[in-house]
């Protein structure tokens, strides 16, 4: 199933049904007036978050959603039908906009959440409803509102705990079907990462959801690449998990490339919780490891992990540092100190001194 998190819709609520102009005429009956009924009320236009989607295909081949009209009104004081409603149906974390692409209507964030986009026309009075002493035989009906249409825009932002940010090629799919049972494409050259994938993690008995998104390169903000649109589905994330390849010649500054873009896209992406980890270490003797890991250190300001998905180095230690920062930020605790897999502090020290 092909992913989309972003189209354009049009709506329309359906209009009100007419009132009926009517008179009771029946045989040997001595008093008549007025009975003409009302119309109905036209249909709602609604849209609602579900389980089952994680994406908005459905969106790319149906654009127009519009409600029924109301059912006019009778005679014998029959009132029309309502009008059907329609109901949208879209994945949790979906965003509402304007036409404009930026005033914000509503945000999906739960399973049943609905939301009324567009209201129908009320339906018209029919002559009976006019009638009084004073005015005994009306010959005037309303006819009925017209609905709203509007045209909108929906945006997905995936629910996920954490998220796997990086440059292209720095090993987060790899992760991710390490560490679940999602299946990425995985190959030697950057951006096989097209569109952002979800899975399950579990360690120690916990599940939590974890996003991989497209490698950010230098000028991603500015639309180099593929720019970084799919950055808003780590917007909501606990906590942010860096991936840096040990492949880089410069770590250091391989970060801080990530580091900027996430700046520069904001949406508090620059202030999340944050992970740093220098993967595929397996390629590495030991000197280069603890070379590469205290620059990573310098230019993050904290100990790395280190790990390697494809070797299953270091992948618990990061999930339990994951899982510690999402149970943290829910319950508000304190993180546990936990040590470098591979290279305690010390050794990082050391190896300055080899250079």
């Amino acid at each position: 199933m092909k992913f989309l998190d972003e189209a354009k819709v049009y709506i329309r609520s359906g209009d009100g049904g007419a009132g009926a102009v009517s008179f009771r005429r029946e045989k040997f009956i001595e008093f008549g007036g007025p009975d003409g009924g009302d119309g109905g009320r036209g249909g709602d236009v609604w849209i609602e978050a579900v389980n089952g989607l994680n994406t908005l295909i459905d969106y790319r081949y149906q654009q127009h959603y519009k409600a029924g009209t109301g059912i006019h009104g009778m005679g014998r004081n029959r009132t029309g039908a309502n009008g059907a409603s329609v109901t949208m149906k879209v994945p949790v974390g979906t965003q509402v906009f304007e036409e404009d692409n930026e005033t914000l209507i509503v945000d999906l964030t739960e399973e049943g959440q609905r939301f009324r986009l567009a209201a129908g026309g009320n339906g018209g009075f029919g002559n009976a409803y006019f009638k009084s002493s004073t005015n005994q035989a009306p010959d005037w009906a309303n006819p009925g509102l017209p609905g709203d249409e509007k045209t909108i825009w929906l945006r997905l932002k995936l629910i996920a705990d954490a998220g796997l940010v990086g440059l292209p090629n720095a090993g987060k799919s790899t992760f991710l079907a390490t560490v679940t049972r999602a299946r990425p494409k995985i190959a030697n050259y950057p951006f096989t990462t097209l569109h952002p994938n979800l899975g399950v993690a579990t360690i120690d008995g916990r599940e939590f959801v974890l996003a991989d998104i497209p490698g950010l390169i230098e000028g991603a903000h500015e639309g180099v690449g593929i720019g970084d649109r799919f950055l808003g589905h780590v917007e909501r994330t606990r906590v942010l998990l860096h991936l840096v390849s040990a492949q880089e010649e410069h770590v250091g500054k391989a970060y801080k490339t990530v580091k900027h873009e996430l700046e520069a896209y904001g949406g508090g992406l620059e202030d999340k919780a944050e992970i740093v980890a220098l993967s595929q270490i397996d390629v590495l003797d030991e000197k280069e490891l603890k070379k590469k890991a205290k620059e990573l250190q310098k230019a993050c300001g904290s100990p790395p992990l280190l790990l390697s998905a494809a070797a299953h180095m270091g992948v618990t230690e990061a999930l339990r540092a994951l899982r510690d920062v999402i149970v943290a930020s829910s319950e508000k605790t304190a993180l546990p100190d936990r040590s470098l897999p591979v290279a305690d502090a010390d050794d990082l020290d050391d190896a300055g001194d080899e250079d």
